[in-house]
């Protein structure tokens, strides 16, 4: 008799389950904007929301993906990025082991380990039909965001893994893309290949107009609306100023 038991370990990322957030502040033109965004969605093209530090990108880019009602993979972009850090490796292992009792006297035992294909949070995405937030995605180096080009045009992942068919994943039709980044001349800012700029909707945020920014200071500071307006009134001075190192 031989019995066989197996054990895999791998480690698969996490989707995020996000929801409109009640305190979320929407005014007419951050409205405007938002429908913007969910029309070139539903369409089928990737959304770029492209501005310096402070605008919200990141909170207008997850508001966006919690209107699509779908989990969300988010990635934030790094120097350190390889293309294995967004669509997977040959990370986890399958462990095998085959006892054999054919004979009562004679105990045969083998065990052997092989690896096994693990995504990461670009292949899951593009599998399972999620909505991609790739966050600052210019702060990874250019090589790793190429095998964003076939997913966004030809609707393909192509994988390095060991099988043939498993090679190339067709991408869900359910599957959206939302990108941010910071201008170029920012520190750790790369500059992105013209192929993906191309393939990306890109829309240029700046600060927000004086009613906008109040009703978001009282929303995440809970502060009354005069001493709201005391403090971007005071930011805004500043700005305008010029006299900074950093964008206040």
């Amino acid at each position: 008799m031989a019995m066989a038991t197996s054990t895999m370990l791998e480690v698969a990322p996490t989707a995020l389950s996000v929801r409109p957030r009640p305190d979320f502040v929407e005014t007419p033109s951050i409205r405007e904007l938002t429908g913007r965004a969910l029309a070139y969605l539903a369409a089928g093209f990737p959304v770029h929301f492209r501005g310096p530090a402070g605008t919200g990108k990141t909170t207008l880019a997850l508001h966006v993906a919690a209107q699509l009602g779908r989990p969300v993979m988010l990635i934030a972009g790094d120097e350190e990025f390889a293309t294995s850090d967004l669509i997977g490796g040959q990370y986890g292992y399958r462990y095998r082991k085959v006892i054999d009792q054919f004979i009562h006297s004679v105990l045969k035992y083998e065990e052997d380990a092989a690896q096994r294909w693990v995504d990461h949070r670009l292949t899951t995405a593009c599998r399972e039909g999620f909505t991609l937030v790739y966050d600052e995605f210019t702060r990874s180096r250019a090589e790793a965001n190429n095998v964003l080009l076939g997913v966004l045009e030809e609707q393909l992942l192509i994988l390095p893994t060991m099988s043939r068919d498993d090679a190339i994943v067709k991408v869900h039709p359910d599957f959206r893309a939302i990108f941010t980044s910071n201008p170029q001349e920012y520190a750790g800012v790369h500059e992105a290949q013209d192929a993906l700029s191309d393939r990306l909707v890109t829309m240029d945020l700046d600060f927000y107009d004086r009613e906008a920014e109040i009703a978001i200071t009282t929303a995440q500071s809970g502060l009354p609306s005069e001493g709201a307006t005391r403090i971007v009134d005071l930011v805004r001075d500043f700005r305008a100023s010029g006299e900074y190192d950093q964008t206040p």
